[in-house]
């Protein structure tokens, strides 16, 4: 698979294919979703206005097209997401110009490949979509080689471990008459058990859609309490040297 030049692409920060030390990723609010996916789809769509001013932010926060669900954020709501989102550095301010803009640091902050991180923003723009709508919707921001490559990012998400701070994405049970399964992130925590509700009225049953829903949230908070524990690990290892002076 081609990779693009990191240093041709806007939406990569110096150094954003570095991977951070592993933590557990704290669940964004839809908001702050919302305000980071923008930041990633601009940085793509149209480099020439990135980074974002807060009124650009708005506007493409609540833009009607390509977004599940349309928003209707206030300039206050944007601001308190970006604010949330910086003290993660999942966002940065830049400097210099006479208003402050505003630009992502997805993919250091989370520790993804580029075509990864493209998956996910998609996901938090346009709600649960299928591996072949996710490729025809990432036109504008990476051209993948065909569906089996995009089924093959969304599987590395769904498997991430425990170590790395867990799986970024969910397969949902296929909907009533529908071809094939579709995909959700899990930034913003556990999918809605309404989504796999209705699509367990298909053969799963409503009650198996929400007993997925159940399981899945808690493997979700067992993976977290284990990044945790292996963080309190690393933590006392590096107190230890640091008494013995290494």
């Amino acid at each position: 698979m081609n990779l693009p030049d990191p240093a041709a692409d806007p939406s990569v920060a110096p150094n954003e294919h570095d991977t951070p030390s592993p933590t557990a990723f704290e669940p964004l609010t839809a908001v702050q979703a919302r305000v980071l996916a923008t930041l990633m789809e601009k940085a793509r769509t149209v480099p020439d206005s990135y980074p974002l001013t807060l009124n650009s932010l708005l506007l493409g926060c609540n833009q009607k097209s390509a977004r599940d669900p349309v928003l209707n954020l206030s300039e206050s709501e944007i601001a308190l997401a970006l604010d949330g989102l910086r003290q993660r550095t999942l966002v940065f301010e830049s400097s210099g110009g006479r208003v402050p803009r505003f630009e992502h640091n997805f993919q250091r902050a989370v520790g993804v490949p580029e075509q990864a991180a493209v998956l996910l923003g998609l996901l938090m723009l346009r709600g649960p979509q299928t591996a072949g709508e996710l490729r025809l919707n990432a036109e504008r921001w990476y051209r993948f080689l065909d569906i089996a490559s995009v089924e093959a990012f969304l599987e590395e998400l769904q498997q991430r471990p425990a170590q790395k701070g867990g799986p970024l994405v969910a397969l949902l049970p296929r909907q009533p008459g529908a071809r094939e399964p579709r995909w959700a992130h899990l930034l913003c925590g556990a999918p809605a058990p309404e989504l796999l509700a209705e699509a367990g009225g298909a053969g799963l049953g409503i009650g198996k859609g929400t007993e997925l829903a159940t399981q899945l949230a808690t493997q979700m908070a067992a993976l977290a309490e284990r990044v945790q524990a292996l963080e309190q690990q690393v933590q006392e290892l590096q107190q230890r040297l640091e008494q013995a002076g290494v």
